[in-house]
């Protein structure tokens, strides 16, 4: 049996040196997923970390035509926008499920189907709106389906990466005010970005 596994990073090298540990503990591809903000325009439109990606939401992650090839999980990264969060990076079920086989009108539902997926892979509606909102907020999500017999390494291995949980990072957001996911806010802007992650990194928004 799988249980899902799924932590937030402020850093995006920290999310992908966690699902190469992961891979490497012998979770498959298959069962892995990273959604990341590139509101900040952090990852560009022609590569990340050395790792084409493809542009739009007929490619990469969102039609898993490339997730879990022979480079592994990050060799399939696509890119595209949706509603409340903005550009993102993405590979691996969650996503695709987010967004459907589809475009179009599926893209434009994306934020809401985030949501969902994540309810549908086990996740509270409370951690799931929490963890949507640190996506928008410039965060990466990684989420695992994970034998039971792996579960305790997967969330060590998580951890030593500095994720946050949805607990942690949710009494976080609600102490300033915030109290769902809102798929029809603005997309953070490149300097809110910076100063959100700031906000929990200590390093001037800088990562």
């Amino acid at each position: 049996m799988l249980k899902t596994v799924t932590r937030l990073f402020d850093d995006y090298a920290d999310a992908t040196a966690a699902v190469s540990d992961l891979e490497a503990l012998g979770v498959a591809h298959g069962d892995i997923s990273i959604v990341g903000s590139n509101a900040d325009k952090a990852h560009g439109a022609h590569g990340i970390d050395g790792h084409d990606v493809h542009d739009g939401v007929s490619k990469g992650a969102v039609t898993g035509t490339l997730v879990g090839g022979a480079g592994g999980l990050l060799a399939g990264l696509g890119m595209l926008a949706i509603p409340g969060i903005g550009p993102i990076v993405a590979a691996g079920w969650l996503i695709t499920t987010a967004v459907g086989a589809g475009v179009g009108a599926a893209a434009a539902g994306a934020a809401g189907g985030l949501i969902a997926a994540l309810k549908d892979a086990g996740e509270s509606d409370e951690d799931a709106h929490v963890y949507s909102e640190g996506v928008r907020r410039g965060g990466t999500l990684v989420s695992a389906k994970v034998p039971e017999e792996l579960v305790r390494e997967a969330e060590a291995t998580l951890e030593r990466h500095r994720s946050v949980t949805a607990a942690t990072r949710g009494e976080a957001y609600r102490a300033s005010g915030w109290s769902a996911f809102d798929d029809k806010a603005d997309a953070y802007s490149p300097e809110e970005i910076r100063r959100e992650r700031g906000l929990h990194t200590g390093v001037n928004g800088q990562l």
